[in-house]
């Protein structure tokens, strides 16, 4: 998308059904004959410079919940082909923060996966906290009751603190309860897979885990066996040491399921961010020096599964090729990924 720069549309070629793993609630809230209220967030949009809501006074300022870049115009720099690999370059610009941001967008062909760089840069001269999330979103009908899971290469997870407000969507998780990934404490007893999406609506939870700090490249994915149709992220994990499951699962259906992989463990507003500085010993933000620039490199995959394949143990990004691994089903999955991170 020119305004936001968000991914939308994400299809295998070939695929007659044209499934999309990406969350489109425009269609979602379409189908259900209800009102559109996410407010241009779609898909997989980025957060930055800010995560989560704002503060009165910035607010006031016109500063926007969730950053400025997924809001603004977008300018394609330059697109072009130079042999099997196409790019596309594009570039926002951030008033309010003073900074610009800058994402060259790669495919190669013959290749199923996305390959992206960022780069953030200050134009103001002092060294200052920076947030960014890239607000990776799966919806129905790919995120299927029952069905779709998503795993990733995490330990350490915690459910995010709340005050009780029963309503339309209640809680199947307690508030701030620290856990290791996937086996969440339910409100009621006994523990919950957060790996599998429920076979019935009517809830909404977030948790957030601590990527493996043993690792330099970690990964989310989400599975969906019965379509065998798979998802994937592979990112620096100094880079986006947190991954946030947002699981919002409305009565009718409409699914949607965040795999926001971010410099913060939860979105909330910067002054608090800033304020925990650190959580399971990790840092809750990025700096970004006086008048210079940060980065980051990930990239996606999409992929039919073979019979069979239902969890991903590991993706590791080896000679050019991504492999994927289901350890007890003993199937694994290789994919051309010639572009290194």
């Amino acid at each position: 998308m020119t305004e936001g720069g968000a991914f939308t549309n994400l299809i295998l070629h070939g695929d007659p059904s044209k499934m999309s793993p990406f969350w489109n609630p425009m269609r979602l809230a379409r189908e259900a004959g209800e009102k559109e209220t996410f407010g241009g967030a779609m898909g997989h949009f980025v957060c930055v410079d800010g995560f989560g809501p704002v503060s009165s006074e910035e607010k006031a300022a016109g500063l926007p919940g969730h950053g400025e870049a997924y809001l603004r115009q977008w300018r394609l720099r330059y697109s072009r082909k130079e042999g099997n690999t196409a790019t596309a370059s594009f570039e926002t610009e951030l008033p309010i923060v003073q900074e610009r941001f800058t994402r060259n967008i790669r495919l190669v062909d013959g290749e199923n996966v996305v390959y992206v760089e960022s780069e953030l840069e200050s134009r103001l001269g002092f060294d200052r906290p920076a947030c960014w999330a890239e607000h990776a979103t799966i919806g129905s009908p790919f995120l299927e009751p029952g069905v779709t899971v998503v795993d990733m290469s995490a330990h350490r997870a915690q459910t995010r603190p709340y005050e009780p407000n029963p309503g339309p969507l209640v809680h199947r998780l307690p508030s701030g309860k620290d856990f290791t990934w996937p086996m969440a404490p339910s409100v009621r007893r006994g523990k919950i897979d957060v790996r599998i999406a429920p076979k019935e609506g009517g809830t909404s939870d977030h948790t957030t885990s601590l990527m493996d700090p043993a690792r330099d490249l970690v990964f989310v994915t989400a599975l969906n066996p019965s379509r065998r149709l798979l998802l994937g992220y592979v990112f620096h994990r100094e880079q986006y040491p947190w991954t946030q499951s947002w699981e919002y699962y409305p009565a009718n259906m409409k699914w949607a399921r965040g795999l926001e992989f971010s410099t913060q463990p939860y979105d909330l507003p910067r002054r608090q961010v800033i304020q925990t500085n650190s959580m399971f010993e990790a840092p809750t933000y990025r700096w970004l020096p006086a008048a210079s620039k940060i980065g980051s490199r990930f990239l996606f995959f999409y992929t039919e599964t073979p019979d069979g394949f239902r969890k991903v143990d590991d993706v590791r990004l080896e000679g050019g090729k991504l492999i994927i691994v289901d350890r007890k089903a003993g199937k694994q999955i290789t994919l051309a990924a010639s572009i290194p991170l």
